[in-house]
């Protein structure tokens, strides 16, 4: 033993050890405060899983130089295709949690989950929700002479014609196809589901009657309503939609049925209280502004905005309800 390194001396440099590691923990502490306090200072990502034209992407350039223009940093849209959006889920999972890469969510992130075993992050934890800001309302379409008129009827003529009918959505487990499968749950009624690509194929099929029902965007709906070519016949949840009020809810004859995609803004999980806070204050002034539902509705979108704390608790809530349609449903993308 060194002649200084005796059982006296030890307590002496075990505390001055402590008070160092105190002092870089504190320092530490104060650094990220700072950083915190000072954010943004470099441009934010926003990461959409669409590509660049389509109406997710179209929202998010809408959003980005609103924000940006808070902010004092630009948003830079950035798309990242594939998978129905988890390529850009499973990046934005795997971000550094600072504030400076988000991800323009939606309501699919939480029907994956059921139907992609292998997925590589949870949607509910690995992310911290910002702000809920559009729903995108679909609704239901058919040729103009088929039978129903309205969300009564429609009912009606499926439940006494098991099999007769079938619809068209762009896809298992979109909201589309869920959003039917739900009006199934609810009224027993048995129709067959075809998938498609998307409504530029699904709306010309549905207007030669080669298949008589589709789900589709309202934007979509709306814009062959009015030329005259297919009958709008019910949104899914219950809204009235900007360029077509006429459209009766189908919870007109559902009460309280409502399916709806929703988009939502999305920080890796971890990211600090202070940066979420000032981005969904930030958001919420975003949407405020009065000019956001007439540019959203030419999108096809409706303004949804919820503060980061309610939205949270929301997001569970969905997750569920949609786990629970695919299991009654036994629905599989196998």
């Amino acid at each position: 033993m060194h002649k200084h390194d005796t059982p006296s001396h030890r307590p002496g440099r075990r505390a001055l050890i402590a008070g160092l590691l105190a002092a870089f923990a504190a320092t530490g502490l104060a650094t990220s405060a700072s950083a915190q306090q000072n954010w943004p200072q470099r441009p934010v990502r926003l990461v959409v899983g669409y590509s660049a034209g389509g109406g997710v992407d179209a929202v998010a350039r809408l959003v980005a130089p609103r924000l940006a223009e808070l902010l004092g940093q630009s948003v830079v849209v950035d798309n990242r295709t594939g998978a129905a959006g988890l390529i850009a889920g499973d990046a934005v999972a795997r971000a550094a949690p600072d504030g400076y890469t988000l991800m323009l969510g939606d309501s699919s992130l939480l029907i994956a989950q059921y139907l992609q075993p292998r997925m590589s992050f949870d949607p509910v934890k690995a992310f911290t929700p910002v702000a809920s800001l559009f729903t995108l309302p679909l609704v239901i379409v058919t040729a103009n002479d088929f039978p129903a008129k309205t969300p009564a009827e429609f009912v009606s003529l499926l439940k006494k014609n098991p099999g007769r009918y079938s619809f068209a959505t762009s896809g298992v487990g979109t909201v589309h196809h869920l959003g039917f499968e739900m009006l199934k749950g609810q009224t027993g009624a048995y129709v067959v589901h075809i998938p498609y690509r998307g409504a530029a194929q699904i709306v010309p099929d549905v207007m030669s009657g080669q298949v008589p029902i589709g789900v589709v965007s309202a934007a979509s709906a709306i814009a062959q309503a009015r030329a005259g070519k297919l009958r709008a016949l019910a949104v899914m949840n219950p809204v009235k939609l900007q360029g077509g009020e006429d459209i009766a809810p189908l919870s007109d004859a559902l009460p309280g049925f409502s399916a709806v995609p929703r988009l939502y803004v999305l920080a890796p999980a971890g990211t600090p209280a202070p940066i979420v806070e000032r981005l969904s204050d930030s958001l919420r002034k975003v949407m405020d502004a009065p000019d956001i539902a007439q540019a959203a509705a030419a999108q096809g979108a409706v303004p949804a905005y919820m503060p980061a704390g309610p939205l949270a608790a929301d997001i569970a809530r969905e997750s569920a309800a949609w786990g629970k349609v695919i299991r009654e449903q036994k629905i599989s993308n196998q």
